[in-house]
C-alpha cells in the first residue's frame, strides 16, 4: 500500500515534488491570466515558494493544492495568495535615478507653467512595496521646497495584495534606505521609537499624498477614473511576452493625457510596437 500521501497528523508534511505536468499547467494558467511567462527553469523556484503555503493548508501534494486553487471557491479565496507567493517584487528607492532627475528638472517646471487644474497626477504602475511612489513623492516635495508648490497626487497599483499592504504601511528596514542621502532620510522618514527595531516609516504627509490599489495588467480595462500627467511603468514588462507588453502599454496610455510623460525601465523598449508614444530620451516618452 502506498502511504506517501497519507497525512499521519505528525506535523506538516513536505509535499511531493512538483511534477513537470503540474508546473506546465500552472505556467499556462499564469501566462493566460496574469501575462507572466514562467519558463521551465523557474520550476524549482515556484516549488520552493509554494511549499510553505501548501503545508500551511495541511495539504500533502501540489496536485491537491492546484485542485483547490482552480476550484470556484479557490478563484475567490486562494488565487490571490498563490499570486502573492509566485510574483516577484524587487525595487529600491531612487532606482534608475535619472528618471527622477528628469522629473524634477524638466517635467515639473513645464507643469508649473501649465498650471494644471486639480494638480499633477502620477501613476506608479507595478509599484511593488512602495519605494517608487514614495521616491516620486520625495522628488515632488523637494521640488516644491525650492519652487512655487505644485499640488499632486500619486497612485500606486500592483497585482499583489500582500505587497500593496506593505506599501500602504510604508515601513522599511534601515538597510532599505541606507543609500538615500542623510538629509532626505531625516526629512522624509521616522525612526522607530523602539531601539531594538531597525526600521523607519515614511512621514504621514507623504503617505497622505499616495494611494494604493490592486490592478491586474491582463484586465481588458483598467478601472482608473483619473487621467494622469505621468506614468511610471518600470522593470515590470520584462516579465511579459512582447505582444502582451504592447497591449499593456496601450491600455496604460488610455489613462495618460496627451503630452503626458511615460517612463520605462532601462531594460525595456517600445521598438517595433504600435503605441501612442514618442521617445524624447532613452526610456522616456511623451503621449502623442
Amino acid at each position: 500500500m502506498d502511504t506517501s500521501n497519507v497525512n499521519t497528523g505528525v506535523g506538516p508534511k513536505i509535499p511531493q515534488e512538483l511534477t513537470d505536468k503540474e508546473f506546465r499547467t500552472l505556467s499556462d494558467y499564469i501566462n493566460r491570466n496574469i501575462g507572466i511567462k514562467l519558463p521551465d527553469h523557474k520550476k524549482v523556484m515556484v516549488q520552493s515558494r509554494l511549499m510553505k503555503r501548501v503545508r500551511e493548508l495541511g495539504l500533502d501534494s501540489y496536485a491537491s493544492y492546484f485542485e483547490m486553487v482552480f476550484s470556484a471557491r479557490g478563484q475567490t479565496d486562494e488565487l490571490i495568495h498563490m499570486l502573492d507567493v509566485i510574483t516577484t517584487n524587487k525595487t529600491d528607492f531612487f532606482r534608475e535615478s535619472v528618471h527622477f532627475d528628469f522629473l524634477r528638472d524638466q517635467v515639473l517646471p513645464e507643469f508649473q507653467q501649465l498650471n494644471i487644474p486639480g494638480g499633477v497626477k502620477i501613476w506608479s504602475a507595478g509599484c511593488s512595496s512602495g519605494e517608487e511612489p514614495y521616491t516620486i513623492g520625495i522628488t515632488m516635495e523637494e521640488y516644491n521646497a525650492a519652487n512655487r508648490p505644485l499640488n499632486y497626487r500619486i497612485i500606486g497599483t500592483d497585482l499583489s495584495t500582500r505587497i500593496l499592504k506593505m506599501a500602504k504601511n510604508a515601513v522599511y528596514t534601515e538597510q532599505r534606505v541606507a543609500d538615500i542621502p542623510l538629509a532626505l532620510k531625516k526629512k522624509y522618514f521616522l525612526k522607530s521609537k523602539d531601539p531594538s527595531r531597525q526600521v523607519v516609516r515614511v512621514i504621514p504627509a507623504l503617505r497622505a499624498k499616495t494611494d494604493f490599489r490592486r490592478l491586474n495588467f491582463m484586465d481588458d480595462h483598467y478601472h482608473m477614473q483619473e487621467s494622469f500627467d505621468v506614468v511610471f511603468c518600470r522593470n515590470v514588462l520584462i516579465y511579459f511576452e512582447r505582444h502582451i507588453q504592447e497591449a499593456v502599454i496601450n491600455k496604460l496610455c488610455r489613462h495618460l493625457k496627451p503630452g503626458g510623460f511615460f517612463f520605462l525601465g532601462h531594460s525595456e523598449s517600445i521598438m517595433r510596437m504600435t503605441v501612442p508614444l514618442e521617445q524624447i530620451k532613452p526610456t522616456i516618452f511623451r503621449r502623442t
